[in-house]
């Protein structure tokens, strides 16, 4: 009568320890219920162990990642970074980790997963009249405030004082709005030349009167 081989007997004696008390912490169970060793980082399951023969491995590849020992027969899918999400590639993704997206400057980030950003969305852009009351960051839009009276912007970015026209030695010829300065003009004139005319009128007159009563006295 022939006796079981002592490795059949060693693989039927694990194969009943697994089943009653589970496989080791760096092990995994495999289809036909058998404790296999894991994978190691970077790496995944080609076949799994049988007998004798332990786990066979097989690298992740490109655009793929496995950042834990495991024992999956698939990597991780890299996760993508495009200019449509508002994000750019601050590390690039590697066979043991995943890549990591950062937002990219002028956006903000709309929508955490894992507490990573997964999509951005531009900052607000401040209509004429308003200005930026709380500049946007990577985690919050920008915020805007309209002008309040007597201020300006015509760009949607500061509010800026109207004009004082008699500052300028002018006067206001039209009132200014929220997204307009007012408009000054020079100081009217008319008067300093009426006088200057009347001025001149007289003198004229005074020299015709000399001039003709000299004459009328020389006679």
């Amino acid at each position: 009568m022939m006796t079981p081989c002592p490795s059949f007997l060693l693989y039927l004696f694990a194969a009943g320890i697994a089943l009653i008390y589970g496989c080791g912490q760096s092990e995994y169970r495999s289809a036909s219920g058998e404790c296999c060793p894991m994978c190691t980082i970077g790496m995944v399951v080609l076949r799994d162990c049988v007998g004798d023969y332990s786990t066979a491995c097989k690298p992740c590849s490109k655009g793929t990642f496995m950042n834990e020992p495991n024992g999956l027969a698939k990597c991780f899918p890299c996760k993508t970074c495009s200019d449509e999400q508002g994000l750019y590639v601050s590390r690039p993704c590697s066979t043991i980790n995943n890549a990591v997206c950062e937002v990219m400057d002028g956006y903000y980030c709309a929508d955490f997963s894992e507490m990573k950003c997964t999509f951005a969305v531009k900052h607000t852009e401040c209509h004429e009249g308003e200005e930026i009351k709380v500049p946007g960051t990577k985690t919050s839009d920008t915020v805007c405030h309209p002008c309040p009276e007597g201020f300006y912007s015509p760009l949607g970015v500061n509010c800026t004082r109207w004009t004082d026209c008699s500052v300028k030695d002018k006067v206001m010829e039209k009132e200014g709005s929220s997204v307009k300065d007012v408009q000054c003009k020079p100081k009217s004139r008319r008067r300093d030349g009426l006088i200057a005319t009347a001025i001149l009128q007289f003198c004229f007159l005074f020299f015709c009167f000399f001039v003709y009563h000299f004459f009328i006295y020389k006679i």
